[in-house]
């Protein structure tokens, strides 16, 4: 497509309700930017198995993005798909299976996540012994890392170049590390890499000292949003769970418990969820309620799209990107 179809067909079509608000979310993520503002993009659900880093790397090469906070699982399996692509099987009749034919997958070693199965030799294992090799180095040199920063020595290092299944430039985790990325990755313990971590260290191989920890990532989270808050910082919420009730928090920490009263709420919020209210769930309360908890202004710009993330995030990014 020549530059800018997809942004003026968003434009002339997406008019009424959900598609509406994803027009005014994605104009105010613009102007955002245009304002100099930073801008945090959380990654909950399986959005990297949805192989979202076909839009979303560019978003990290074109500045679009400053900080991530995004689960274990989409930590790991962006790399996954970088690295085992060709051994992915989908099942577009997932919703027909019985428990025979889900143990049948089972004893082949994949992994399912809804339609798209995740080969565990050619994926987890693939990586483990690298990433091990590289945990086992830093803690043998006294260096203590984030998970994040321990995947991106894992990407930069270049030992997995010889896996690569998919164009590079598709992954959103290669990019994050070529950028050097700031990223939080709450609760990665109960990631597939988390669980191997730990099963190294109930096997007294490594030490779990090595690994920062959550309250880590939440001290550096404070200091990186006081330094970077002059103009603004956004909040773009893909999905909910953890890795948007983690890092929104930040706020009323740095205020209320701080008492640093100088500190700015978010900028700008959005968040993609199919999250129903009623149901007393967060991720699906509308915006207003996180005012009460300190969070946004009454004057924040806030959207809420109830829709299927893994539509919606490729369409605002493509919005974005002017493609």
């Amino acid at each position: 497509m020549n530059n800018g179809n997809i942004k003026q067909f968003i434009e002339n079509n997406f008019l009424h309700f959900n598609a509406a608000s994803l027009v005014d979310a994605a104009k105010a993520y613009e102007e955002q930017l245009n304002l100099n503002a930073k801008m945090l993009v959380s990654l909950a659900g399986a959005m990297s198995t949805a192989e979202i880093g076909k839009t979303f790397a560019e978003m990290i090469r074109q500045n679009k993005v400053h900080i991530i906070s995004c689960t274990g699982a989409n930590l790991e399996e962006d790399i996954m798909n970088l690295v085992a692509h060709s051994h992915y099987e989908r099942v577009p009749n997932y919703r027909d299976l019985t428990p025979k034919d889900e143990w049948d997958l089972l004893e082949r070693g994949l992994n399912r996540v809804t339609d798209t199965c995740i080969p565990e030799e050619e994926a987890f294992r693939r990586l483990q012994k690298h990433i091990f090799d590289i945990w086992k180095t830093a803690e043998n040199n006294g260096e203590r890392l984030f998970p994040h920063e321990f995947m991106y020595r894992l990407l930069m290092s270049g030992v997995l170049e010889q896996y690569y299944e998919i164009d590079p430039n598709n992954s959103w985790m290669l990019a994050a590390a070529k950028a050097n990325l700031p990223m939080v990755v709450p609760g990665w313990e109960d990631s597939t890499m988390g669980n191997i971590f730990a099963s190294y260290v109930l096997k007294g191989e490594l030490k779990a000292s090595t690994m920062k920890s959550g309250i880590e990532y939440m001290t550096f989270l404070a200091s990186w949003y006081t330094e970077n808050s002059k103009n603004g910082i956004g909040f773009f919420q893909v999905g909910g769970g953890i890795a948007g009730d983690f890092p929104i928090c930040v706020v009323p920490m740095l205020y209320q418990d701080m008492e640093e009263e100088e500190t700015p709420f978010w900028s700008y919020f959005c968040q993609i969820s199919d999250s129903t209210t009623s149901y007393g769930s967060y991720s699906g309360a509308v915006p207003n309620e996180k005012i009460t908890w300190g969070k946004l202004d009454i004057d924040t710009p806030k959207f809420i799209i109830e829709s299927d993330a893994t539509i919606v995030a490729p369409l605002i990014f493509a919005y974005l990107l002017n493609l």
